[in-house]
This record gives C-alpha cells, sequence and structure tokens, in this order.
C-alpha cells in the first residue's frame, strides 16, 4: 500500500477541492500512460466541524467526486482524545484541546503514533459509538463524532 498525504490545508470546501483535484489528475495520468496502477485506490478528505463555512456543499462536493469523508466534530482533536478516554459529551475545539493537554502535555496539532498506539482499539470502539456524517443530507455529525476511524481502519485492512 502508497499512502500519500497531501500538504495542502484550508476550509472543508478547499479540503475537498484538493482532493478531486488530485483524484482527476491521478486519473488523467493514468488514462495519458495507459497505466491503471496510477490511479488512487480511495481519496480521502480529512476535516473538522469547528465554525467552517460550507460544510454541506464540501459533503456534497465530496459525494459528486467519490471521495471519503473522515469529519470530526468540533474538531480532529476528538479522535486523539478518545484514545484516552470516552467522549467528553458537547463541547467546543478550543476544550477538547484542553482535554486532550492532560494526556498529551503541550499537543500542537503533530500526531506521534506510538503516543496513540495502546488506546487505539478504545478509540474506534469509542468513536463508533458516536453519531456519524450523513451523506444523505450533507451534515456532519452531531458534536461530538468523528469519521476518523473509519479512514484508519480502512488503512489497516488495506495493508
Amino acid at each position: 500500500m502508497n499512502l500519500e498525504i497531501a500538504p495542502e490545508a484550508g476550509v472543508p470546501l478547499t479540503v475537498v477541492t484538493i482532493a478531486r483535484d488530485r483524484r482527476k489528475s491521478a486519473e488523467d495520468e493514468a488514462l495519458s500512460e495507459d497505466d491503471d496502477n496510477l490511479r488512487y485506490d480511495s481519496v480521502w478528505a480529512v476535516f473538522d466541524v469547528d465554525e467552517h463555512p460550507n460544510i454541506p456543499a464540501a459533503i456534497q462536493m465530496a459525494r459528486d467526486n467519490s471521495i471519503e469523508l473522515a469529519i470530526s466534530n468540533p474538531a480532529f482533536e476528538l479522535w486523539l482524545l478518545l484514545h484516552f478516554r470516552n467522549h467528553p459529551g458537547m463541547r467546543g475545539r478550543a476544550e477538547v484541546r484542553r482535554l486532550l493537554d492532560k494526556h498529551i502535555k503541550g499537543y500542537d496539532k503533530s500526531v506521534n503514533f506510538t503516543d496513540y498506539k495502546s488506546g487505539y482499539e478504545n478509540a474506534v470502539k469509542r468513536a463508533k459509538s458516536l453519531g456519524a456524517c450523513n451523506l444523505q443530507t450533507c451534515q456532519p455529525g452531531p458534536n461530538p463524532s468523528t469519521g476518523a476511524h473509519v479512514l484508519t481502519e480502512s488503512i489497516r485492512t488495506d495493508n
């Protein structure tokens, strides 16, 4: 398995646009080189709800372009926090980060897998117990919710 992580970041609609464009570029290259191996097996957009605009439009664009989504509400740090404890109930992103800092001192948005490895299985179970993104209505899941476990489990099973 070859995993490529785009260095770009942005609001949800930008993240999905980048994912769409990368998928299209790989498709074009596969056609021009006559090599199906150049196509991506799957493309994911990872973003959080936070206070971002245009989330329904981002979800719709993802649906229209076969982009998988891993949405966290309120923030990605919820997924990380679930490695250590049950969900904290409805919280804002700053509160979730404060709770995570109790477990990962000085958390700075970088993720060292060894810090989370022992809690991974519990995090997956905890994440599954939360609500999920509703792609049919183009709505993110409730606060708290995360789809990060779907992405990580996809990576594990494809490995």
